[in-house]
């Protein structure tokens, strides 16, 4: 069934996206990202001294190859004693291959717009019409075959130039609840319904994330769909808990138009390098 629409108004923002650090990402999940730098590529694990400064600290596995950090990320199951049907749910795999989304050109710059930052040298938007949340269950999306850094070289033929082909990223939009409230959506049918605990569209955010971050939506988050920019699909393992009844492992809603984000140009488009 499609999911219901509300009724209010959509305010009009615009969304200048920052990058998905654990700290900005703290009030609506987990950001998920490797406790230590790239350049840390030695044959053995960090002396035990350095240890302590890891978050969180890890310990020796792996007969003194690898190093274990636990916990990572919350995987919190509510539907228990909560869950209106009371039927039980159990931890589900799944994966998803995302396509990329089509963007629109950047509309002109326009003094009656909201911005979450100033302006940028976007070339495209991406519009969020949707958003939903998991209101018993964490969910945890982790990038598979999607590399860290930006670019990667690709040889053109006999010229003295590459084609750089950036790496897709992926777009993180949350928006927190408007906790003790209601709003009225109108579905497909024509019926007026309730929507406890709403979204609140005036502080929708959204984030970069690139290969090397995962990230887990606290129970409840209101969030878009997974929005992958660039130039191939990226496949993601997700993992939840589920309980097979549609209206509690996950809650739509869909709104108009108003609520978008700015994609940069030199986050979509190659580029030459000499070799």
């Amino acid at each position: 069934m499609s999911p219901p629409t509300l009724t209010s108004p959509t305010p009009t923002l615009t969304l200048t996206p920052s990058p998905l650090t654990p700290s900005a990402f703290l009030p609506y999940g987990t950001a998920i990202t490797s406790p230590l730098p790239r350049t840390a590529t030695t044959t053995t694990p960090p002396p035990p001294s350095a240890l302590a400064a890891l978050h969180p600290t890890p310990v020796l596995a792996n007969q003194n190859t690898a190093l274990k950090y636990s916990p990572i990320s919350p995987l919190d199951d509510h539907y228990a004693g909560n869950c209106p049907s009371g039927r039980a749910s159990a931890a589900r795999m799944t994966m998803f291959s995302c396509f990329p989304r089509t963007l629109r050109p950047a509309p002109p710059p326009s003094t009656s717009r909201k911005q979450t930052s100033p302006p940028s040298s976007s070339s495209a938007v991406f519009d969020i019409r949707i958003l939903e949340r998991h209101p018993f269950t964490t969910q945890t999306f982790a990038p598979l075959d999607l590399s860290s850094q930006p670019a990667t070289a690709t040889a053109t033929g006999t010229g003295t130039h590459s084609e750089i082909e950036p790496e897709p990223y992926y777009l993180v939009v949350v928006a927190p609840s408007l906790k003790g409230t209601t709003a009225q959506a109108t579905t497909s049918a024509g019926e007026v319904v309730t929507v406890v605990d709403p979204p609140d569209l005036r502080r929708v955010r959204a984030f970069v994330a690139r290969g090397g971050q995962a990230v887990t939506y606290g129970a409840g988050t209101w969030h878009a769909p997974m929005a992958v920019i660039g130039s191939r699909r990226v496949d993601f393992l997700v993992v939840q808990f589920m309980n097979g009844v549609a209206e509690e492992d996950v809650q739509e809603v869909v709104f108009g138009e108003g609520v978008v984000v700015e994609v940069e140009q030199g986050e979509r488009e190659g580029v030459k390098a000499k070799l």
